[in-house]
């Protein structure tokens, strides 16, 4: 994502060029496809995440799973552009922040880019996608309990005092930007939102105890459409963190959906070997553990890389989630709705260190330049280099790993206690007995009349023994 340059930028004041639309330092041709790379990664959280969210879980969570995610994404641009960018981008205030600053200047959002042939604009709008989608990811863990208001008073928090901290000392010109590799996202965005996810889910408090034992999607078809934006999303998502329509972005593009494809049938081989059964969920899953993997190397490995990128997504995360998951008290302790810990936390934490380990010299020169970080350790082994430089390359990807995950884990804790001082961080027990109709006044499907809601099934306490079949019918 900390692109280096290759050549001197010769900038013309705009009003020099014969065509003010497009002065000489902007490229047509990466312009165009930054614009459409950042359409794509912000069509993975609207619709692409509200569709899913909206899916997987109960019928009486639709709209609010839903609206989580829709409310997060409206707060973090705004957050963003009013003072967060400069944040996590702009000029140094210390080791781990930028000043913060607006985003909104004409002058600054049509100037140039130092991330390529590209206005600052498509820059701004481009990190604000990976922001917006980092904060929805959070949500999975807290659907179907958190209490709305104390989510809108968490997301621009959490913006504001976590992601932009991570942000910065790894892309930004903060601390650890020399030091790790992170091609679009391992650490900064599904590390920090699979720890952060995990310990808010601990401070929210689990789900209703009968929506715990039983959670099925309300619709799998939709589930599928949703899970289908978040994959061909990853298209921008990799494809434009070169900020250029060039090799890398290329290489990206078609080692993310070999990754991907690989891990979503590994996990479902191990489904069936283990279970006897195709899980449709399980696919999902193993689809987003390949999705986020793959992020921290993308454009830096070959596409064998790739495919054992996919496989180790595949297994190491199935393994967590299916097995460990149940095995462990710790685990068991915290109610993480989708299992963003395992899907995210772990998967992103496999890719940062994969990446350090099957970075290919030539593909970090071309995306970085000269003297930046050292090859992956596979290179340095079996095809000769400083076995040592890259040795402490693997040693700095855990090093900014474990700082990715006790600064999230920390700030999360604080803001969590800091919420609870003034709402409530979970719906009253009453509430989470009714769900949508409780939270907003609205119901997902109109299963009745024109949807009018019967008052007298609003309270319903069903027969805890009453058969199953019934309680989906009601």
């Amino acid at each position: 994502m900390n692109v280096s340059s290759h050549e001197e930028y010769d900038y013309l004041p705009i009003g020099l060029h014969w065509d003010e639309g497009s002065p000489q330092w902007n490229n047509k041709g990466d312009n165009a496809w930054q614009l459409i790379a950042t359409t794509m990664v912000c069509l993975q959280s609207v619709p692409g995440l509200v569709i899913l969210y909206g899916s997987m879980v109960k019928k009486k969570w639709a709209v609010n799973s839903a609206f989580m995610a829709l409310y997060a994404f409206a707060m973090v641009l705004l957050c963003w552009v009013l003072w967060a960018h400069h944040m996590a981008f702009g000029k140094q205030m210390g080791p781990l922040v930028g000043q913060p600053h607006v985003a909104l200047a004409q002058v600054f959002l049509i100037g140039p880019s130092g991330n390529g042939y590209i206005p600052m604009a498509d820059y701004v709008f481009y990190q604000f996608g990976f922001a917006a989608i980092t904060v929805i990811l959070l949500a999975g863990s807290l659907l179907g309990r958190m209490n709305f208001y104390a989510w809108m008073m968490f997301v621009p928090l959490w913006l504001t005092f976590s992601y932009t901290i991570g942000a910065f000392t790894i892309w930004g010109n903060g601390f650890l930007d020399k030091y790790i590799i992170d091609y679009a996202g391992g650490f900064v965005i599904h590390l920090s939102s699979g720890v952060a996810g995990f310990t808010a889910a601990y401070w929210v408090g689990p789900r209703h105890s009968r929506d715990r034992q039983h959670f099925p999607p309300n619709n799998i078809i939709h589930m599928l459409g949703g899970a289908g934006f978040l994959w061909l999303g990853w298209t921008g998502f990799n494809g434009g963190s070169p900020f250029s329509a060039g090799q890398i972005t290329a290489l990206a593009i078609i080692n993310t959906h070999l990754c991907t494809a690989t891990s979503l049938l590994v996990w479902l081989s191990l489904d069936m070997i283990v279970y006897k059964r195709s899980s449709v969920i399980g696919a999902v899953q193993g689809m987003i553990t390949g999705l986020v993997c793959i992020t921290p190397g993308a454009g830096l490995v070959e596409p064998w890389g790739a495919l054992v990128m996919g496989v180790i997504s595949g297994s190491i995360p199935w393994y967590t989630m299916m097995v460990l998951h149940r095995r462990s008290a710790f685990f068991q302790s915290v109610d993480d709705t989708l299992g963003v810990f395992h899907t995210h936390a772990v998967a992103g934490l496999l890719g940062g260190v994969l990446s350090s380990v099957l970075a290919k010299p030539n593909l970090l020169r071309m995306m970085y330049g000269p003297k930046h970080y050292a090859p992956g350790l596979f290179y340095s082994f079996f095809e000769g280099g400083n076995f040592i430089m890259s040795l402490k390359q693997v040693g700095y990807q855990i090093v900014g790993a474990g700082f990715i995950t006790a600064w999230n884990a920390i700030v999360t804790s604080l803001i969590c206690i800091l919420i609870s001082r003034f709402v409530n961080l979970r719906m009253d027990e009453e509430d989470l007995e009714i769900g949508d109709d409780a939270v907003h006044g609205e119901e997902a499907y109109a299963l009745w009349g024109d949807g009018e809601t019967l008052a007298r099934t609003r309270r319903l306490r069903l027969p805890p023994r009453l058969p199953s079949i019934f309680r989906r019918l009601v």
